[in-house]
């Protein structure tokens, strides 16, 4: 039988084992285990197949599986809670949005359950996606200073469609209205899809469209571009103007996404997947399927993509306030 010394000696020695055992875990991660990446939006989205597709290459790069797991609801909040409740040990990660980490903990403060800075650890922000500011056909304006001046005229008569409450179609409708100077009515959908149909129908007079969406609509001559959110013209439509250069200069507004982890995440991990990332960024492959759609292509740091949710909080909080923009 051992005696307490002994016994004592032993627990000490298994302590000292499990200090020692997370550097060399963190350095021998992923170790060919698979990996959980959680979206927390719906499967067959434009945010699903885009980290699908991301997901994949990340796996050739780590060497190693990446498991999908769509967690849906409240705005991406579901899966983003989920996200940071897991365990910080590189073996989950998740995709990180706008409203989730930028505009819900304003919008819908009860129904966030987390602290985007305590208790996520951002690690690369893979995405900016532009949005199209397109009328449909019988509105008779071919510019950005048309449509300003139409919505002078009788303020409140244009309305603008949105896949729903606080998502980007909406605030972007809403910025506009706002650095335009100009009152439109907000028509939420339950969707993207039905607004885009009833854009091109003549229900509503405008919207502020995703590439993805739009282009097919663009291309067949059923709703007509006025201008691009970006800073700069898009290669898809490089004869429309962005909105800055149209007579609203610093308007901006993207559906970015990134990556996250749950706080607590070793930073050699972090600093692994934020590099393994930036490989995958740098792919023809990956690179052709962000030009199809329009978005622009990030990368950089976890610091950087951690000041720019921080930038895009305080932008749209500021825009939330005061539009009085609330969900019921």
């Amino acid at each position: 039988m051992k005696t307490i010394k002994q016994l004592a000696a032993v627990a000490l020695a298994a302590a000292l084992c499990a200090s020692f055992a997370g550097p060399a875990s963190a350095a021998e991660w992923p170790d060919a285990k698979p990996i959980t990446l959680i979206i927390p939006y719906a499967a067959g989205g434009f945010a699903d197949t885009r980290m699908r597709m991301l997901g994949e290459e990340l796996g050739k790069e780590l060497g190693t599986t990446i498991v999908v797991e769509n967690k849906a609801g409240a705005g991406g909040v579901i899966g983003t809670g989920d996200l940071v409740r897991a365990k910080p040990d590189g073996y989950t990660i998740g995709s990180g949005h706008l409203a989730p980490l930028s505009v819900n903990p304003t919008l819908m403060p009860k129904n966030v359950r987390y602290d985007v800075k305590k208790d996520i650890i951002p690690v690369i922000l893979v995405e900016e996606a532009p949005l199209i500011l397109n009328v449909n056909k019988k509105v008779p304006v071919k510019s950005v200073a048309e449509l300003i001046a139409l919505a002078k005229k009788d303020p409140g008569s244009l309305t603008f469609g949105s896949s729903g409450v606080g998502g980007a179609h909406h605030l972007s409708g809403e910025l506009f209205a706002r650095d335009a100077g100009i009152k439109m009515t907000h028509v939420p959908y339950k969707g993207g899809a039905p607004a885009a149909t009833d854009l091109m129908a003549g229900h509503i007079d405008m919207m502020f469209e995703m590439g993805y969406a739009a282009m097919p609509a663009i291309q067949a001559g059923k709703v007509h571009p006025l201008a691009v959110t970006s800073s700069q013209r898009l290669a898809l439509l490089p004869d429309v103007p962005t909105v800055a250069e149209s007579g609203l200069p610093g308007f901006e507004s993207y559906n970015w996404q990134g990556i996250i982890v749950p706080a607590g995440t070793p930073k050699p991990i972090v600093d692994k997947l934020n590099a393994a990332f930036n490989r995958v960024l740098q792919k023809p492959e990956v690179k052709k399927a962000f030009d199809a759609t329009g978005g622009q292509i990030v990368g950089g740091t976890p610091e950087e993509f951690a000041a720019f949710i921080q930038s895009e909080t305080e932008k749209w909080a500021a825009l939330i306030k005061s539009a009085n923009i609330t969900v019921n």
